[in-house]
């Protein structure tokens, strides 16, 4: 593993002369390896993304968020290297058009509702150029986005969605329109997207590059498959992409003066009635189709505030009529089928593998699932994982001495012990004996760093 100033030192080497003028050895000559410094605008994007600083930062984060590798099997530890060794050549082409990148790697990974979802996991090579494209993007065009949207944005997160709906559902909007695109990162159309992308930047080797990473196509077998729509899920641009696209609608809402939250491809639209909430619905339906994108009958439609999720969360009424956060049923269900498979019996793993899987899980969820003002549901879910831990337990205590001696030091009675071997394989039944939850009570479980969703 690499030192602090070990990777400090990567990253300049990978650089080196990059951004700046620099000499070259036995000769008068000055050799600069980028042009434009001051001229920063829209015309000079490429130069922008190349200065060193800008690369440094792009390297920085596609080593931070690791991933998987692409189709030609390096790995992210390998990048630093390779870019010391190709860069020149890498950066003469972004800056003359002639970059070609890389065929996406296809990876399906399950729904929480069911099916799959089609990733495609470009190089790391093709992700550190695009996370550089990004950086120089980002900040030109997102200023320009509606206050409405909130998904991949800087500053922004999905709590603020949330919290946004919350406000729109006390003000008394309160039946809300539901709109699901159909596979929109598999359908997004590449002459439309372009087209609204040559409307905000003038730098046609962006465009140009930009287009060959939407047609570069899908290794499935060993052979490329050329795409002519979609933009994978799984490369730095594909959100910023799918907001320059969808950014159309929502300054047509916006202008209608319609209430609405957006996140990523998922748009809820609130209205004080029924009936402006279907014109709505129509209205929508209408702009996306503009965009060559449907719209999913069969999911969403327009519901009463009680029936909504977003992101995740649902509403409830607190006595005085407030509208308050709770867990939607559906996340409920899948953190419950989690915390199952992390503690399947059948797996064969110490207690204290189980526990740390656990923690890092429930931690993740806890500070997502903050905003719920639900604290009796958490204490259930608090008491159910318990039970969950005791079963584990009890089935590798399995049968015999070392059982009852291990109830017996927990300070269960030698009655309770006993009873409880007698029926010992009956284990999720026998997790909740009242002399296992004596000997393995939910502080037990607090000392051995599981969390609590409740406070406490």
């Amino acid at each position: 593993m690499a030192t602090a100033h070990q990777m400090s030192r990567q990253l300049e080497l990978a650089f080196e002369g990059t951004g700046e003028a620099r000499g070259v050895e036995g000769s008068d000559e000055v050799v600069v390896a980028n042009v434009p410094t001051e001229d920063s605008g829209s015309n000079h994007l490429i130069e922008r993304m190349v200065e060193r600083g800008n690369l440094r930062e792009a390297l920085h984060r596609v080593r931070s968020n690791r991933g998987s590798a692409g189709v030609d099997g390096m790995t992210v530890e390998e990048l630093t290297e390779y870019l010391q060794k190709n860069w020149e050549r890498l950066r003469e082409e972004l800056l003359s058009g002639r970059y070609e990148p890389s065929g996406v790697l296809r990876r399906e990974i399950p729904k929480p509702g069911g099916g799959v979802r089609q990733l495609g996991i470009p190089t790391v090579v093709d992700r550190f150029i695009q996370q550089a494209l990004l950086q120089v993007l980002q900040p030109m065009i997102d200023p320009s986005f509606s206050e409405h949207s909130y998904g991949y944005r800087p500053g922004r997160s999905a709590h603020d969605a949330v919290r946004q709906a919350q406000a729109y559902i006390e003000s008394g909007r309160r039946w809300v329109v539901e709109i699901d695109l159909e596979q929109f990162f598999d359908r997004v159309n590449h002459d439309v997207l372009m087209d609204r992308l040559a409307k905000r930047i003038a730098d046609k080797r962006v465009l140009k590059l930009v287009r060959k990473y939407l047609e570069a196509g899908v290794m499935v077998n060993g052979i490329r498959q050329r795409r002519d729509e979609g933009t994978p899920q799984g490369g730095p641009l594909s959100p910023l992409l799918a907001n320059v696209l969808l950014d159309e609608v929502d300054q047509a809402l916006d202008r209608r003066g319609v209430s609405f939250v957006r996140y990523a491809d998922d748009c809820n639209v609130y209205a004080g009635s029924k009936r402006a909430a279907e014109r709505a619905g129509l209205t929508m339906k209408k702009l996306y189709e503009k965009l060559r994108l449907r719209v999913n009958e069969t999911k969403g439609g327009v519901k009463r505030w009680w029936e909504h999720t977003i992101l995740g969360y649902g509403f409830w009424a607190g006595r005085g009529g407030e509208i308050k956060l709770r867990v939607g049923p559906k996340a409920t269900r899948r953190m419950k089928d989690r915390v199952r498979e992390v503690t399947n019996r059948n797996r064969g793993r110490s207690m204290a593998r189980v526990i740390g899987e656990l923690r890092r899980y429930l931690l993740g969820w806890k500070s997502y699932f903050s905003l719920a003002e639900t604290p009796g549901k958490y204490r259930e879910l608090d008491q159910w994982i318990a039970r969950r831990l005791r079963m584990v337990q009890l089935k590798q205590w399995k049968r015999g001495r070392t059982a009852y001696e291990a109830m017996r030091r927990m300070g269960v009675g030698a009655h309770a012990g006993a009873a409880v071997l007698q029926r010992v394989r009956r284990w999720w039944w026998m997790a909740k004996h009242v002399a296992l939850q004596t000997a393995m009570p939910r502080a037990h479980f607090d000392q051995l760093g599981v969390p609590r969703l409740a406070p406490h």
